[in-house]
């Protein structure tokens, strides 16, 4: 892989290079007449000029920079598909799509197996051969008030929600959510806490959006808490299925626009409530776009 994105970024880099200081020997080679604005050939050089540092970059850690590999791999499937039309239309002739053969179409499966094995890097969640039960999990997670997770369910129920990142458009939706049943929650006697990705300083100005900056929340970068709890990583039904489009879609036209990714952008989020130290409701996401009733989940189980 590492192999790949090196040679991936060289040729770009000189591809890119060759476009900007001969706008014009291409089109002499294939006999067509000169571009009016060879400046826009030059700036198109220079696009791919700068994807091949991109490439570059990537090499170092092709699982860690995967949008990298995604932005290029979806470029060159797209190119090809322009080509096609102006090829089909006759807007351009056959041998001009030599372009496409050597900068995006010998680039589809490994580009497409580099994607594969991250995806795969991102499903295995890291081996724990004694993975601390949800008892220690709680008493260890330390709130930004300062008190921890199990000693906050020592006074009252706690309706502990863990988010996605904060720049998807479903955290967002659910900040607001739970900004508006905040009222209901304490009705039944139940503490709200988050469980974010970030840090402590970020999270706190992105809560204050939403007026929450005074709820109980647990910075947790590393994911131990998530994956404690049971909360993994989704798949591609659960983040990418049309569903879930449609969903970003209504939920983007609400006004809750998406922003930077800050934290894991797979991780799937979950809804616990807590008593007494110990977890007694769940609600687990079939998709990321699953939209809970924090109301009716902060309410204890009626005892059996």
């Amino acid at each position: 892989m590492r192999n790949v994105l090196l040679a991936a970024g060289l040729y770009n880099v000189l591809w890119g290079a060759f476009a900007v200081l001969f706008p014009g020997a291409l089109f002499t080679w294939l006999d067509m007449p000169q571009p009016n604005y060879p400046q826009f050939w030059q700036c198109i050089g220079m696009i791919v000029g700068v994807y091949g540092l991109g490439y570059a970059i990537a090499a170092s850690d092709p699982a860690r920079h995967w949008p990298i590999v995604l932005v290029g791999f979806l470029g060159k499937v797209f190119g090809p598909l322009g080509m096609a039309q102006a090829l089909w239309t006759g807007a351009l002739p056959w041998p001009f799509a030599l372009n496409c053969l050597t900068n995006d179409l010998i680039w589809w499966v490994p580009f497409f197996l580099i994607l594969k094995y991250a995806w795969n890097q991102f499903q295995n969640e890291p081996a724990n051969s004694q993975p601390p039960d949800e008892a220690t999990l709680l008493s260890n997670a330390i709130t930004s008030t300062g008190t921890t997770l199990a000693a906050l369910s020592q006074q009252h129920p706690v309706l502990l929600v863990f988010l996605r990142h904060s720049g998807c458009t479903f955290c967002r939706e659910a900040m607001a959510d739970l900004s508006t049943a905040r009222t209901a929650i304490r009705k039944n006697g139940t503490t709200l806490a988050l469980v974010h990705m970030g840090t402590a300083d970020s999270f706190a100005a992105f809560a204050a959006r939403y007026g929450m900056e005074d709820v109980p929340a647990v910075s947790d970068p590393h994911r131990q808490l998530y994956q404690g709890l049971g909360l993994r990583r989704g798949n591609l039904r659960q983040l990418l299925a049309l569903s879930v489009w449609c969903r970003g879609l209504t939920s983007f036209l609400s006004g809750h626009r998406p922003g930077p990714i800050e934290g894991d952008a797979t991780q799937m989020p979950g809804v616990f409530l807590i008593h007494h130290g110990r977890v007694v409701r769940r609600f687990s996401h079939t998709t990321a776009a699953a939209r809970p009733d924090y109301a009716a989940l902060a309410q204890l189980p009626s005892p059996a």
